[in-house]
């Protein structure tokens, strides 16, 4: 598929045409006009919307002009060699064990990434790179996941993180790795999460807020409010009273089949 007009001027023919063969295409191939990934430049393929709003978003704010494989809307993997690289294991523990304690990704951030495992093995092939030439106490990604985790922590804007990202580069030695912007870090960290959904609940258990009860307000078994109760005994509506958090297990078991050691056991 012709993919030049991503670079073409935003008010010409030819991104008019591009913009809407590839809402075609998407659409073709996820079957779906409501639940697509937006691939602006803000989105940056991290949310979901339907079809008039990420049209509209490809021409207010354009395409993410990095996104040349389109995976997330149908295109096939191209394989590389990184691909099929593996996690290696010592001790029975990954070597980039230290993700899950470091970092503290913020879901309205990173959305659900993470469950490709082709993504997961590129960027753990990246983060083998040390963060300057002759580095050896941090790499690529040891480094991003500890600052990010300052962000988390400290509770820094975008807009002061991607500050902190141009000093640190600059105060490095020259050829280091450390991103330019929160957009970059974005990219690279998107693909260590994996994906959950939080559910409304009812407080004494009896149901989940979803399917036929996604619009109820109140349980239909023992009659509690959906709704969290101030102290002044108001509700807040809008404001849930309990929120259970739903792991999906198979894009789990796809990160840990892609370690040879770990995919004997769980075999």
């Amino acid at each position: 598929m012709d993919k030049s007009w991503m670079h073409s001027d935003r008010r010409s023919k030819a991104y008019e045409f591009g913009v809407e063969a590839f809402l075609n295409f998407a659409v073709e191939n996820l079957l779906t006009t409501t639940h697509i990934r937006c691939p602006c430049v803000k989105c940056v393929n991290l949310k979901l919307f339907g079809v008039g709003i990420i049209r509209d978003h490809l021409y207010f704010n354009g395409i993410d002009q990095s996104y040349k494989n389109w995976t997330f809307h149908g295109e096939p993997w191209e394989a590389t060699t990184n691909a099929s690289r593996n996690v290696e294991e010592d001790d029975g523990h990954s070597r980039y064990s230290f993700v899950s304690e470091e970092i503290d990704m913020d879901d309205n951030d990173f959305g659900d990434f993470g469950s490709d495992p082709y993504e997961f093995a590129n960027v753990i092939g990246d983060g083998d790179q040390p963060v300057y030439p002759g580095c050896r106490k941090y790499t690529k990604l040891s480094a991003l996941v500890k600052l990010y985790n300052l962000k988390a922590k400290h509770g820094m804007s975008d807009v002061c993180f991607t500050e902190l990202l141009i000093l640190q580069g600059d105060l490095l030695p020259e050829g280091n790795t450390i991103p330019t912007s929160m957009y970059e870090a974005k990219k690279t960290l998107c693909a260590l999460g994996l994906s959950y959904e939080k559910m409304h609940a009812c407080p004494n258990d009896c149901i989940l807020y979803r399917k036929e009860y996604e619009d109820s307000t109140n349980c239909p078994t023992c009659g509690i409010s959906r709704w969290k109760q101030g102290k002044d005994s108001i509700l807040k509506e809008g404001v849930p009273a309990k929120v259970v958090w739903y792991f999906p297990p198979i894009p789990r078991f796809k990160r840990m089949f892609q370690s040879h050691e770990t995919a004997k056991s769980l075999t």
